[in-house]
């Protein structure tokens, strides 16, 4: 854990000058055809879990008030674990934990690629670049590789396994897709994030850092689906949003606000208090001139997909952007429902916006997220 104190940040001129603004809908936009949701069958409300995590994280006879207040104002009613909750006692050390990463991994990650393909009306042959991210278990061959021939990928087909984003994989995977398919516009292109969050929690380790992970974290798998413009239009059922623009982010001298300490044990989560303030000091700024770069004010973002860090973060980044009090209400409801799910959480709330409220045409959206660096990646859409 860091000392708790927000860094000083050193600013950079932001963005080069541009000689005139880009074209609002450029040509080259990536349409996203579909997105599905994995989640693990073990099911549980957050009252149910506060004592068997104080059981795995606390030493015997410890008091465990900051315990129960973090599981009470985490703003999570329940959450999906990778397993159930009485088997983590029995994952004696790193290597257990990853075998039972990798074994649940490969199960929800297979549910989420073939449901999002058959949403979109394509098939395990039609995917020219696979994209993967993790940060909570680690495989060689990676993820992507033992999945191609368990649902029928082509040989030839691209992968790109990913480390290391945490949090910020789901936004900056989907802008590295984007990237991808404006130089090859024919192509359909797959973001694949799986994050059992659950399995690097920490036994007999009682920092506030565990505390706050066991209290926010669930698990789950995402795919995403994009296509090129030149890629054919999607099912009519799965129409989604086109990605227009991105921006991705670092924070000088932010290192050790967020990620991991990684050693004998595993995966030690760090979470430092200074975030918040980062973004409350930073991230508004950064965020009003990507936009403005494209003749756009907060005002005109009708849609708001937001990574959900925790309730700290979403009132900063609310109060910093000074959003009206329900443009988040996507990323709390899906806290609430799943936890903090890391790379996979914006992956989930654009399905849940997709399937119950689509927007009307020509809507505006941004999908923005945070991560370990410390980063940011914003990700601009229209419907």
């Amino acid at each position: 854990m860091s000392d708790m104190r927000v860094p000083v940040i050193v600013e950079h001129a932001p963005f080069p000058p541009t000689a005139a603004r880009r074209t609002a809908v450029p040509a080259a936009a990536t349409a996203i055809a579909a997105v599905h949701t994995a989640l693990p069958p073990h099911r549980y409300a957050q009252e149910d879990l506060t004592e068997p995590i104080g059981d795995l994280c606390l030493p015997p006879g410890a008091d465990r008030a900051l315990l129960r207040r973090l599981h009470a104002s985490a703003g999570v009613r329940t959450r999906h674990l990778a397993l159930p909750i009485e088997r983590y006692a029995g994952l004696g050390d790193f290597g257990q934990s990853n075998d039972a990463w990798l074994a649940a991994g490969l199960e929800l990650g297979a549910e989420a690629l073939t449901h999002a393909l058959k949403q979109a009306g394509l098939g395990p042959a039609d995917v020219d670049l696979l994209v993967c991210a993790s940060i909570t278990g680690v495989a060689a061959p990676s993820l992507d590789a033992r999945l191609a021939g368990r649902i029928g990928l082509r040989p030839d087909v691209k992968r790109l396994p990913v480390f290391g984003l945490g949090c910020v994989a789901g936004a900056a995977g989907l802008a590295r897709v984007h990237d991808y398919l404006r130089g090859h516009p024919g192509d359909t292109a797959v973001l694949l994030t799986v994050e059992l969050c659950s399995l690097t929690l920490q036994q007999r380790d009682d920092s506030r850092a565990n505390l706050v992970a066991g209290a926010l974290f669930g698990d789950g798998a995402a795919a995403l689906v994009a296509r090129g413009s030149d890629g054919g239009s999607a099912a009519p059922e799965a129409a989604g949003p086109s990605v227009v623009a991105t921006r991705s982010r670092l924070y000088p001298d932010t290192e050790r606000l967020l990620g991991w300490d990684i050693g004998a044990g595993g995966f030690r989560v760090v979470i430092d208090a200074g975030v918040p303030g980062i973004v409350r000091g930073h991230f508004g700024r950064h965020l009003r001139a990507f936009l403005a770069e494209h003749g756009l004010t907060t005002g005109d973002i009708g849609t708001w997909v937001c990574h959900p860090g925790g309730p700290k973060v979403l009132s900063a980044v609310s109060d910093t952007l000074g959003l009206p009090g329900d443009a988040l209400d996507s990323a709390r409801r899906s806290l609430a429902t799943v936890g903090n799910m890391s790379s996979v959480s914006v992956l989930h709330i654009l399905q849940s916006i997709r399937e119950s409220r689509r927007p009307e045409p020509g809507t505006w959206g941004l999908l923005l997220a945070m991560g370990p660096g410390f980063c940011s990646e914003l990700v601009l859409l229209r419907w």
